[in-house]
């Protein structure tokens, strides 16, 4: 009997040893102080995809930007040699409001889609930032249209999230870029004798519609001609963290939404310094020495930077002259833009 309960105990001992050695050794493999099932068996432990991860450049690059509708509306301005009226197109079900301006002679033009900077949504009214540009390039033989961006001028209003706010900017103009061969229907019921040729469109941002079309010219990997007026182009999020002094708070609520952001997102992503390798459209750049907006040097580095990856870039600097070239050089700026886009254009 004794022996028996010795044997029994021997035999506790060894499988308890056993079981130890096994559990220790299935804890070291999984690699923490509980048990669980390893991950290639459970597909619920697989990271789940985050609500801005469809943002990052490269998942923009995956996508096929839907082509919307377009409608035109309002008469605007009502000019001898062009028109300008107020036009709807949608994006992920959204309405987004525009100005277009197209020439009063009849005939096919070529398309200049112009992405505006920033301006305070409470001032802000349809087509203010890209009008007068867009009127010049009219009278020289363009149609021009450019969004409101949502939660601007008649379009319905963006995400509650900011930086999503700001992302939704490249999957509209994306969109609307898909979507220009529309504006002949459009046209067409409007009683305008006049088309777009969809295969002639350029691009034409300012300040932060410079890093708009730039962030759009990388994930789209397209070659649209491109003119940029002294364009926002430093790594996200420092692009946006350096106006925080403009703001009534210095940045307080900007700079916390930012640090929430960069917890649970690789920023890198979403810089486009990162993908200038990937911009195979011919640029012009703009850029005034007096600009208190976008500093000079900026413009000098992302030149630099193009131009050492063998893109097709040109730059032209205007001694003094600030962010909207109003201290002489705007005739000159735009006469430039006008014969870039003929000679790539037309």
């Amino acid at each position: 009997m004794f022996i028996a309960i010795i044997y029994f105990v021997k035999l506790a001992v060894v499988v308890l040893g056993m079981t130890v050695v096994t559990m220790g050794a299935f804890i070291v493999w999984s690699g923490r102080g509980d048990i669980k099932i390893p991950a290639n068996q459970n597909s619920s432990d697989k990271r789940a995809e985050k609500p801005l991860d469809k943002y990052t450049i490269d998942s923009l690059s995956a996508q096929k930007f839907e082509v919307s509708g377009i409608e035109i509306g309002d008469v605007v301005k009502d000019e001898k040699d062009f028109n300008s009226r107020v036009f709807y197109f949608w994006v992920g079900g959204k309405k987004v409001s525009g100005l277009l301006n197209f020439p009063k002679v009849d005939g096919t033009y070529p398309v200049v889609v112009m992405y505006r900077g920033y301006i305070d949504r409470e001032t802000y009214k349809t087509g203010d930032g890209t009008r007068r540009a867009g009127e010049m390039f009219a009278k020289n033989g363009f149609i021009t249209v450019a969004p409101d961006f949502l939660g601007y001028g008649q379009s319905d209003m963006p995400s509650e999230s900011p930086l999503e706010e700001r992302f939704q900017t490249y999957i509209t103009s994306a969109t609307l870029l898909e979507s220009v061969g529309n504006l002949n229907s459009a046209l067409a019921k409007a009683g305008a004798n006049v088309k777009v040729d969809p295969d002639k469109i350029g691009i034409w941002g300012h300040s932060n519609g410079g890093q708009i079309s730039l962030t759009v010219l990388e994930a789209t990997g397209a070659t649209y001609p491109t003119v940029l007026w002294a364009p926002v182009s430093k790594p996200f999020p420092y692009s946006i963290l350096y106006y925080t002094d403009d703001i009534d708070d210095h940045g307080k609520m900007l700079r916390k939404v930012v640090a929430d952001f960069e917890r649970d997102y690789d920023s890198e992503k979403y810089s486009l310094t990162n993908y200038l390798d990937k911009i195979n459209a011919p640029v012009q750049i703009h850029q005034g020495s007096g600009d208190e907006a976008v500093p000079v040097k900026w413009s000098d580095d992302l030149v630099k930077t193009l131009k050492e990856k063998g893109k097709n870039v040109s730059y032209f600097a205007y001694p003094g002259d600030d962010h909207n070239f109003a201290r002489g050089d705007w005739q000159t700026v735009v006469e430039r833009n006008i014969e870039f886009f003929k000679g790539k254009l037309k």
